[in-house]
């Protein structure tokens, strides 16, 4: 029993952070569009340029929604029916956990008078941690005439190993392109 509970913070940490693994994604069109009517893309160097990340980061983004459009169907072209650009915001976020539990130095116990006496539990220190949330937007564009169309949001924290950054930039894509084209259902 005293294994299980010491080692129960760092199962409840590991448990805290596995839950924010996931990307949470959001999506708003313009409902008179005919999004059947699109069948070509190309990338808003100009936006894309705006976009305050790696140009590394920039390259995988791109490649990824490159993937997931010519997987719906489109096709690259030099005279594209829709333009795609993306911009993204990041900021810090500091968790601390507060590991300590039971009735500390205020508990029953022998001893007279006032004040503390003893008790059961243990008293840790708090953990910090900080981690980077990341919110990537993805703008799809009228190209003719030049009007926002749609756009899709992921919301989730970046890792900070670079090996992971390209399979999780990856599910950021995939999980907001999953809302385009939006079900145009009464």
């Amino acid at each position: 029993m005293k294994k299980i509970i010491k080692f129960l913070p760092a199962m409840l940490m590991v448990i805290i952070l596995s839950s924010c693994s996931s990307v949470q994604v959001a999506a708003d069109y313009d409902k008179e569009v005919n999004f059947s009517n699109y069948k070509t893309f190309a990338f808003f160097k100009t936006g894309i340029d705006k976009a305050e990340i790696s140009d590394l980061d920039k390259r995988r983004i791109l490649r990824a929604i490159e993937s997931q459009l010519l997987a719906k169907g489109y096709t690259k072209s030099e005279d594209p029916d829709i333009l795609v650009s993306i911009f993204t915001k990041s900021q810090q976020r500091v968790d601390v956990y507060n590991n300590a539990w039971g009735m500390g130095a205020w508990g029953w116990g022998p001893g007279w008078g006032w004040g503390p006496g003893w008790g059961w539990g243990w008293n840790q220190q708090p953990a910090v941690s900080t981690r980077t949330e990341g919110k990537l937007f993805i703008d799809l564009i009228d190209a003719k005439k030049k009007e926002l169309i749609w756009q899709g949001m992921g919301t989730g924290y970046l890792p900070r190993k670079v090996e992971k950054k390209e399979e999780r930039i990856n599910e950021f894509v995939t999980k907001v392109m999953e809302k385009y084209p939006p079900e145009m259902g009464n």
